[in-house]
C-alpha cells in the first residue's frame, strides 16, 4: 500500500462507515489524506469544504454546496465535522514522537 492510501485508510479507521460516500470513495478519502499529510491537526473545516468540493465537481459540477466556505450555512459548515475529526485523530495517531535522551545523557557541545 502506498503511502496516500495509507493515509486515505487511517482516516476511514476513525469514520462510521455510514459517512462514507457510496461513490469514487478512493478518490475522496486520498484527498483527505493529503490534507491529513501537510496540514495535520492544523487542518481546518474550510480545508475539508475544499477537498470534497475538489472531489465532488467530477460527480455533481452543479450541486448547491460548490460554493466557498464562507457562503455555506452554518448547519452546511457543520456537516464537514465528522470528516474533520477523523483527519485530526488520524494525524494524531501518526506523528512521530520525540523521544527526548534520558537525563545525563543529552547531546554534546
Amino acid at each position: 500500500m502506498n503511502y496516500l492510501d495509507a493515509a486515505a485508510q487511517q482516516i476511514k479507521d476513525e469514520l462510521a462507515t455510514d459517512l462514507w460516500p457510496a461513490k469514487r470513495r478512493e478518490d475522496l478519502f486520498r484527498l483527505y489524506g493529503l490534507l491529513m499529510l501537510v496540514k495535520g491537526v492544523r487542518c481546518t473545516l474550510e480545508d475539508v469544504h475544499d477537498a470534497w468540493s475538489t472531489w465532488m465537481v467530477v460527480e455533481h459540477p452543479d450541486h448547491d454546496a460548490l460554493v466557498p466556505f464562507c457562503d455555506l450555512s452554518r448547519d452546511v459548515q457543520e456537516e464537514d465535522r465528522p470528516y474533520l475529526e477523523a483527519i485530526q485523530r488520524a494525524a494524531e495517531s501518526s506523528r512521530p514522537r520525540v523521544e527526548l535522551p534520558a537525563e545525563g545523557q543529552g547531546r554534546r557541545a
